[in-house]
């Protein structure tokens, strides 16, 4: 994953946001500003995470990687938020009951031509493998919530992703 795509102003703590659509809210706010995103994203967004949601009750994290297509997304990024309090999202797959997200990823990824040729989405992929296997990692997990503000946040999930690329 390319922890490039972390930036600071994409990334906030401590956030009083009582449902799923808080989060998108404040994320497409800041997106649009950022020509991050085109003005169907927020649209997008809510309606992919009504027919695919993105709840993960993980075993040290309840999180959430909602995303949109790459039709939206006009440049790449990768946003996240750490609420004050637990946000409710409906689980993956339907398999379980509603996840109390203490973190949420947004990922705003396209995808990469790599010699001539158009990634096939794989990267999206991938980028989900190595955000699990930081989620599952209860030393990682610890990091994670104990930032204090969203400069030590961004800092800590770009050197945690550090490690592979998109």
């Amino acid at each position: 994953m390319d922890a490039t795509l972390f930036c600071e102003a994409l990334t906030f703590c401590d956030c009083e946001l009582g449902s799923s659509d808080d989060v998108f809210e404040l994320l497409g706010r800041h997106l649009r500003a950022g020509g991050y995103v085109a003005d169907t994203w927020l649209d997008a967004i809510r309606e992919r995470e009504r027919a695919y949601p993105t709840g993960l009750a993980c075993q040290e994290l309840g999180v959430a990687i909602p995303h949109a297509d790459p039709c939206h997304i006009i440049k790449p990024y990768i946003a996240a938020v750490r609420p004050k309090t637990p946000v409710a999202f409906e689980p993956m797959a339907g398999m379980g009951d509603t996840v109390g997200a203490r973190l949420i990823v947004n990922l705003g990824l396209k995808g990469h031509t790599e010699a001539g040729k158009e990634d096939d989405g794989a990267w999206q992929v991938e980028a989900l493998q190595a955000l699990m296997e930081i989620f599952m990692d209860a030393d990682k997990v610890d990091e994670i919530l104990a930032c204090d503000d969203a400069a030590a946040l961004c800092a800590c999930m770009a050197r945690l992703c550090g490690g592979s690329r998109v």
